[in-house]
């Protein structure tokens, strides 16, 4: 049986307590919620944290909220009640479709939109939408609040641009009225890694594409997302012959790597295809025909 090295365990009263407790335990500590991550990569010894700071309790980061033209998520918004939200599906479908797939009921129970992308697994899924979405993350120190496009959060695989006494606190996506979303994914079986996985929102004006964002998780893009084949859509009618375009940019730009879910050809036939999925799809929804 695989257990965890020895480990000291606190327990959060609040944000203000759990910066507190960063800042005295030091690097070597790591914060955990719903721990569908940490734990296993802890039983593994891939991560041998000195003390765990149980954040269970901070509700006052579990919330779903409409501030001004943001959608406002909070870091410990678990993953099932991002699904249940009609606020949430009523402006973004992408996050219903990617949470449907995401893992299973036990694990969208306990796990966070915080968890999740601070996790940085390539393979994740919010990490491409909040890509695709041009999110912004709101880190929170002892010190004040820092917010950091979503474009920028990651650094590399596993790797974030929050600090050892910092904590993400809450989501902000901006509301783009009349935006049709999707996210679509390839896994070897239901609740798994994605094999590939894009996400993709659109928002037409006098029937060209005057906004988007394409994100793409599990094939080595870049910051989860494709930039060229956003610059290449922007401006023209969403005809099939430019979607399929962008679609081949998209898959382009990616980087994937052979492994147990497949090999490189593969992965990036499944970048194009999932993008022009997911890209129809959210025209189909900005054009309200589904």
């Amino acid at each position: 049986m695989q257990v965890p090295a020895p480990v000291d365990y606190r327990r959060a009263r609040d944000v203000s307590h759990a910066l507190q407790l960063l800042d005295q335990l030091g690097p070597e500590a790591r914060l955990i919620a719903g721990g569908h991550s940490l734990l296993p990569m802890m039983k593994l010894r891939l991560a041998r944290p000195e003390c765990v700071i149980d954040i269970n309790d901070l509700d006052e980061l579990d919330y779903i909220r409409i501030e001004g033209n943001e959608l406002v998520l909070g870091a410990m918004t678990r993953h099932a009640a991002l699904l249940a939200s009609p606020v949430v599906g009523e402006h973004y479908a992408i996050f219903h479709d990617a949470e449907r797939v995401i893992a299973d009921p036990i694990v969208r129970n306990r796990g966070t939109v915080g968890g999740s992308l601070c996790q940085a697994d390539p393979a994740e899924d919010l990490s491409a939408v909040a890509s695709a979405l041009r999110a912004n993350l709101v880190i929170r120190s002892a010190s004040g609040t820092r917010t950091v496009p979503a474009r920028q959060f990651h650094t590399g695989p596993y790797e974030t641009v929050v600090g050892p006494a910092e904590i993400l606190t809450e989501v902000r996506v901006p509301i783009r009225p009349g935006a049709g979303s999707a996210y679509s994914k390839v896994e070897r079986r239901a609740g798994d890694w994605a094999a590939a996985a894009v996400g993709a929102f659109v928002v037409l004006t006098e029937g060209t594409v005057a906004n988007l964002g394409i994100g793409l998780t599990a094939v080595g893009a870049d910051h989860f997302c494709a930039p060229a084949a956003e610059d290449y859509l922007r401006g023209k009618p969403p005809t099939e012959e430019h979607l399929a375009e962008a679609a081949r940019l998209a898959a382009e730009s990616s980087s994937p790597t052979a492994d147990q879910r497949g090999p490189v050809d593969y992965k990036r036939h499944l970048a194009g295809e999932l993008t022009l999925r997911s890209l129809r799809r959210a025209v189909a929804r900005a054009e309200g025909r589904v």
